[in-house]
């Protein structure tokens, strides 16, 4: 999906993912993030973000939480947003501060004291009985914690899984039950998805969740309770920053965009982030037919990778295709389409590839390098999918 746009704005990172494989400095199953494009990425986003008066939280399940990402990124957007409690701990571990927790999985009612004692600036709840277990927990700490409400109308679009929220026809209720808790407060309100990209018109564009977001805001406003803060997160980019701000919000969460991972990205080459991400394996075994196999473990089944780079032990590498596979089934292999023209396969030849993922549910390794831009790569160290050392 994106192995075109790397090839063409990001070569060196290709060229250093098949050395550090052909020399056994990485193993099959790895990706390899290019800190130095990332760098850059969260520094543009921080300057569009400016611009526009948006403030950004950064999100690293996408990268397996890797602790190099998040300190390259903390220097240019300090705050990210957890989505779960692992993401809390591994942001706070590498040092970035919290800026939202809870916002896709509820914090867990046996960890809130944790959490809250790391000082997040907003906790997002799905109701009333989250906001009173967070009021019990900042009580017992002494603190007063800011929260925000994800909201939920009829018409809004929520990936499965991943439903919940305060109906937008409850919010003033609910916003009433919050004033008489003694240690929170109610600043926002939140959802996702709110932006998607649309291939129709090859552009991100709201969704009606952002529409039910100014409601619950207008809402609160004619009763009496105020918010200020509209946190619109999802497909957050330099090329849509601008739309959030058009629309009111206030916060966006960056994901993809750190490593020019968006469908976006992959259609339009004049985006201002950089690709910084590849995936590096290698063919596991050849099928009597011809068809390259090459070692899974980190294909994302929303990932649909087109086009793997081979590189042959002798010869100029080429592209072949990545065969369909039912997400259903585990990615021991993927299966290549069988080579018709270049030098011949063999087993333990690299194979790299470049898709969306999201690192934190597969089981590959991820290596951090520095260096890429001035054609020096670096190897800083290589760890698990959850950025724990390998």
């Amino acid at each position: 999906m994106f192995l075109t746009a790397t090839l063409a704005r990001n070569p060196r990172l290709v060229e250093a993912a098949a050395g550090l494989h052909r020399t056994g400095r990485i193993p099959p199953d790895t990706y390899l993030i290019d800190l130095d494009a990332v760098g850059a990425n969260a520094a543009a986003l921080a300057a569009v973000a400016a611009a526009n008066g948006v403030r950004l939280w950064p999100v690293f399940k996408q990268v397996g939480r890797n602790p190099h990402v998040i300190r390259t990124v903390a220097e240019h957007l300090p705050l990210a947003a957890a989505i779960d409690l692992r993401g809390a701990h591994a942001i706070q571990e590498a040092g970035a501060g919290l800026g939202n927790v809870g916002h896709l999985v509820q914090l867990p009612v046996g960890a809130l004291r944790d959490v809250l004692s790391r000082r997040p600036e907003y906790v997002t709840v799905f109701g009333t009985d989250q906001a009173r277990a967070v009021s019990a927990a900042a009580g017992h700490l002494g603190i007063t914690q800011r929260l925000l409400a994800r909201v939920v109308d009829d018409g809004d679009r929520f990936y499965p899984g991943q439903e919940g929220g305060v109906p937008v026809s409850d919010v003033e209720k609910f916003a009433a039950e919050v004033g008489d808790m003694d240690a929170v407060s109610l600043e926002g309100v939140t959802s996702f998805p709110c932006l998607l990209y649309d291939e129709s018109s090859a552009a991100i564009a709201p969704t009606p969740n952002l529409r039910t977001l100014l409601t619950a805001k207008s809402r609160l406003a004619a009763a009496g309770s105020p918010v200020s803060v509209l946190s619109a997160p999802s497909a957050t980019a330099a090329a849509s920053i601008p739309v959030l701000a058009a629309h009111g919000a206030t916060h966006g969460e960056p994901g993809h965009a750190l490593t020019a991972t968006t469908p976006l990205h992959a259609t339009d080459l004049t985006q201002p982030e950089l690709p910084a991400m590849v995936y590096v394996t290698e063919i596991a075994h050849i099928l009597p037919d011809g068809r390259p196999a090459v070692f899974g473990g980190g294909f994302y089944p929303r990932g649909r990778p087109h086009e793997a780079l081979v590189f042959p032990g002798a010869g100029e590498p080429f592209t072949l295709p990545v065969e369909p596979a039912p997400p259903e089934n585990i990615d021991y292999y993927r299966l290549l389409g069988a080579p018709t023209s270049g030098s011949p396969l063999r087993v333990g030849d690299t194979a790299v590839l470049a898709f969306r993922t999201q690192i934190f549910v597969t089981r590959s390794s991820v290596g951090a390098l520095q260096g890429v831009s001035s054609g020096k790569p670096r190897l800083l160290g290589l760890a698990d999918s959850h950025g724990r050392p390998w």
